[in-house]
């Protein structure tokens, strides 16, 4: 037995844990055990003057100060020049031996010289039933495994001796090994301290023996070793410290030759390893993954150190370690869960879904058949046009390309980011590489189903009723402003329409796994870009979800719905940054696409009325034309009843057991209904000198995901049950077939509109420029038209158009909300204004340098005698241009060419190209993580089974 041992006792006033009572309740423990320590040292790190007086009080033979930030292994080399005795004792102020744990660890060192450490079993102080620590082993990469961490002690590892390594809590060092070892690597942040001393002793031909019949309770402050797992959650920093030592170690073990190319291997390594937790549902370790390559990379002093004091001490080769290595089929049975008890444990409570069983297919596929009936044209139509429709890029390039940073497909020289809506409409094309714009043609056809398909789904969050399923998906597919963006042309209304139940579904049980909320972060990208003015509203919901989580669910999910919002917000930067630069903040809120006013209520009480039953035009349903087409002169104040049921059930859902979820809901509904009342009075982009207000449709279309999904909360409940089961089936199923009747009367118009011509879809075109410009700009996208419109006020709307058509993803609304012109806009006028009157003799020639080789004058209302006029003189002139060649009457306008040789349009800037590809990346890297995120796994899976996939009903969910 060792003559005398030397405790060495490191004590930390961290703050969140009582470091006093931990000190004081080791100091008892110390002085009551069977073999007293001879010597103690406290180092204090960080003044306390009550830790202080109970160090001074200990009895020990001196006390250091260090600062608070001072770690584990530099405390203890601070205290090893006052080193007496034959043998060390690490202990921390959160370590509590059991009065023989001195005795029988000093005894291991007696009965064999050749151990070098001794290590005691360390065990929970509140459970001394549940082994924390007995003997560490890494695998042939340097990772870390514990051999019986977080296991039942039953006495079953009593008999383990010989081991690679051991906690660094509690072990028993022999003095001359500890001098000749110097102590613990200071370089290893924390972690991985008493592995790497067990391994510098094996290699310096000691051993390392462990003994289980000396046990230590550990509270877990992380003044040595790393900080416990708390509530389950493991500290911030713990990963970080984990990650610096295994590479740190990786480098200091390997061969000499292989130093090198590990540490060129760093962060190649680190990359993998990103989108491996990615895959693996742990975003959280990306930060400390990085955070530890950079270390690793910079650290090269104390790399060398560390390697030559393994030179130094270093008596017997690499290879006598090998056998206490874990092996691979060891580290499989370690990582391995335990199924058959966590199965036994929980078992699902998550029944099928029920999609083809409980009539949802039936339900898409009788919804594909009436949007079919409803649209029959557009099954011949190759491109779809009206409204705010326009068509597609040819080229799967040329789409991406105008999702990109850089010159806009509009204007002249015209530089600027994309509308994040580029990048949804250039996705939507490429489902159809080989025509884009028939994609559109298809999402018409499809709209109906769709739309079925996802309302139904995000019912599966409200209830587990087939019926009502069915009701939600059928109310959710006929809501009125859905119908009105299908026959008016609004690409971004449907889209819109059909994301939002996708957006809820997902988003709705986000902090339960980082499945859905990557699934809901990728939604809520597209949800915006199609949307901007929904923006406000989204982000209120978003911070009322992460109060919910800090608050009811104590932060337990919280990074999760944090994530939700940054995918959108990354695609949203560079957009904002433009219109913050340019002082035109509300050109953020613009409708994106095709600036179009189309038919839509006015921002009057009427209107505004009109809002609050869900109508986002004057006509209620299209219900007045419709039943003038029938030469019936009727009113059409009924028509809001036919939502009544809808609303009616959502406000007595506040009465039902889930009155919480049916709050929330009715607070979605309320803040779409005041986004569309604001929506209506804003005007921020304009067209053709017209004034465009945003179009409160896709608020509406949130307020009715709110309303319907209250709905549905109020037919699931048990109020229904008035007479019995029995009856309350009866009395529900009486309930939706009156709410989908209801709808399905309310869609009369909409369903029919495109087959009584009342739509204002159109068969294309293909190409908003003549067949001539079209078919030159295929070949030659950088030649420039500019297209010239007389208007009723007597001036001329001009817009230059590159390539073969205006196309909906080159739609810009920096240009569109632009509140003062620029330079280039000031070209353009000038064209314009020199080319249809006579005083200039040299424009053609600046159209030539500009790259412009067309001009076309668009056709003018004949009724318009002002526009009529100034067509007639424009045309007089350009006729007389000479360098001007007239192609002749078309039935987009009047066209002329330009003779003169075309100066090729200025490329962009190295710094345009650099910023381009730094957007591009960041907007690649978002996503790739949140489509890495919402990949499912075994494990997230087996998660999912075991909660309810209805939310708002805690009873069902298993935790």
């Amino acid at each position: 037995m060792p003559a005398r041992v030397h405790a060495l006792l490191v004590v930390r006033p961290d703050g969140h844990a009582p470091a006093a009572r931990r000190l004081q309740r080791t100091l008892q423990a110390l002085a009551g055990l069977t073999r007293r320590v001879d010597v103690l040292t406290v180092v204090l790190c960080g003044p306390d003057e009550e830790l202080t007086q109970l160090a001074r009080a200990s009895g020990a033979e001196g006390v250091i100060t260090a600062p608070r930030t001072t770690r584990y292994a530099e405390a203890v080399r601070m205290a090893t020049p006052r080193l007496d005795g034959d043998a060390v004792w690490l202990l921390a102020q959160d370590t509590v031996p059991e009065p023989e744990a001195l005795e029988r660890l000093a005894g291991a060192l007696e009965l064999a010289p050749s151990v070098a450490i001794a290590a005691p079993k360390l065990v929970r102080w509140d459970d001394r039933t549940e082994i924390v620590s007995l003997g560490v082993s890494m695998t042939r990469f340097g990772a870390t495994i514990g051999l019986a961490d977080g296991q039942f002690d039953q006495g079953q590892h009593d008999t383990t001796d010989d081991v690679l390594g051991s906690d660094v809590r509690g072990i028993l060092v022999r003095a001359d090994a500890w001098r000749a070892l110097e102590g613990l690597d200071p370089a290893l942040s924390g972690a991985d301290e008493g592995l790497d001393l067990g391994v510098r002793a094996r290699l310096a031909g000691g051993r390392v023996s462990v003994v289980p019949g000396a046990r230590l309770g550990v509270y877990g402050d992380g003044v040595a070793g790393l900080p416990d797992a708390r509530d389950g959650v493991r500290p911030p920093g713990a990963a970080y410290a984990t990650r610096v030592a295994q590479l740190h170690r990786r480098l200091v073990y390997a061969p000499a030759p292989a130093v090198f190319f590990l540490w060129l291997a760093i962060l190649p390594t680190a990359v993998w390893r990103t989108v491996q937790q990615l895959v693996a549902k742990s975003p959280g370790r990306i930060l400390p993954e990085w955070g530890a390559a950079f270390v690793a990379v910079v650290r090269v002093g104390a790399l060398a150190q560390a390697r030559s004091r393994i030179h130094r001490t270093r008596t017997v080769s690499w290879g006598q370690l090998a056998p206490l290595r874990i092996s691979r089929s060891e580290l499989r049975n370690a990582l391995r869960p335990d199924v058959d008890a966590a199965d036994a444990a929980a078992r699902p409570v998550r029944g099928d879904l029920g999609f083809f069983s409980g009539g949802g297919a039936w339900i898409v596929l009788a919804a594909l058949v009436v949007s079919v009936a409803a649209f029959p044209a557009l099954l011949a139509w190759p491109v779809i046009g009206g409204g705010a429709l326009e068509p597609l890029r040819s080229t799967l390039g040329q789409l991406w390309a105008d999702a990109a940073y850089g010159l806009r497909a509009t204007g002249l020289e015209t530089v600027a980011p994309a509308d994040p809506f580029a990048s949804v409409v250039a996705l939507l094309g490429s489902l159809w590489p080989g025509d884009p714009s028939r994609a559109l043609v298809l999402l018409w056809i499809l709209a109906l189903p769709l739309a079925v398909l996802g309302g139904w789904f995000a019912t599966t969050r409200l209830t587990d009723r087939p019926v009502l399923r069915i009701t939600g998906a059928v109310a959710w597919a006929l809501a009125p402003t859905f119908l009105a963006a299908l026959t008016q042309g609004r690409p971004t209304g449907v889209l819109v329409h059909l994301l939002l139940p996708w957006l809820f579904y997902a988003g709705s049980v986000a902090h339960r796994s980082w499945v859905p909320a990557g699934m809901a972060s990728l939604v809520m990208i597209a949800v915006v870009a199609c949307a901007p003015s929904l923006a406000p509203a989204l982000v209120a919901l978003w911070l009322l979800a992460l109060v919910l989580t800090l608050t009811v669910r104590r932060g337990v999910g919280a990074a999760r719905v944090a994530w939700v919002i940054v995918p959108a917000v990354v695609f949203a930067v560079p957009t904002v940054l433009r219109q913050v630069h340019e002082r035109n903040p509300w050109g953020l809120l613009a409708d994106p696409g095709v600036p179009w006013a189309g038919p839509q209520v006015a921002a009057d009480v009427t209107g505004r009325a009109a809002l609050a039953s869900g109508f986002p035009t004057a006509d209620p349903g299209g219900w007045g034309s419709f039943l003038a087409s029938l030469h019936l002169a009727s009113p059409t104040w009924w028509v809001p009843l036919l939502v009544a049921p809808v609303a009616v059930l959502a406000l007595i859902a506040v009465l039902t057991p889930r009155w919480l979820v049916a709050v929330l809901l009715l607070a979605v509904t309320l803040l779409g209904l005041g986004t569309a009342f604001a929506a209506v009075g804003i005007s921020v982009s304009s067209a053709t000198g017209q004034a465009i207000a945003l179009w409160p449709g896709a608020a509406l279309s949130l307020a009715w995901i709110g309303g319907v999904g209250g709905a549905v909360v109020a037919l699931d409940s048990d109020l229904l049950r008035a007479g019995g089961r029995r009856h309350g089936g009866l009395v529900r199923g009486i309930a939706s077939g009156i709410v989908m009747l209801a709808l399905i009367g309310l869609s009369v118009p909409a369903l029919t509109a495109n087959v009584r011509g009342a739509a204002l879809l159109t068969d294309g075109p293909a190409s908003t420029l003549p067949a001539y410009v079209a078919a030159e700009g295929r070949g030659h996208p950088d030649t420039g038209t500019i297209a010239l419109t007389p208007l009723a006020s007597g001036g001329v709307a001009a817009v230059v158009v590159w390539g073969e058509s205006e196309t909906l993803g080159g739609q810009s609304t920096i240009r569109a909300t632009r509140s003062r012109p620029t330079a280039a806009d000031d070209r353009v006028a000038a064209l314009a204004a020199d080319l249809i009157t006579s005083s200039s003799t040299d424009v053609v020639s600046r159209l030539a340098s500009a790259g412009i080789g067309f001009v076309m004058l668009a056709p003018v209302d004949e009724q318009d005698d002002t526009a009529r006029a100034l067509r007639i003189s424009a045309e007089t002139a350009l006729d007389q241009r000479s360098g001007l060649d007239a192609v002749g009457d078309t039935s987009k306008g009047t066209l002329w060419r330009v003779t003169e040789k075309l100066v090729p349009r200025a490329g962009e800037s190295a710094e345009t190209q650099a910023l381009a590809r730094g957007i591009a990346i960041a907007e690649i890297a978002v996503v790739a993580a949140a489509l890495l995120l919402a990949v499912p796994t075994g494990a997230s899976r087996r998660r999912a089974r075991r909660l309810s996939r209805v939310v708002g009903r805690p009873a069902q969910e298993v935790t």
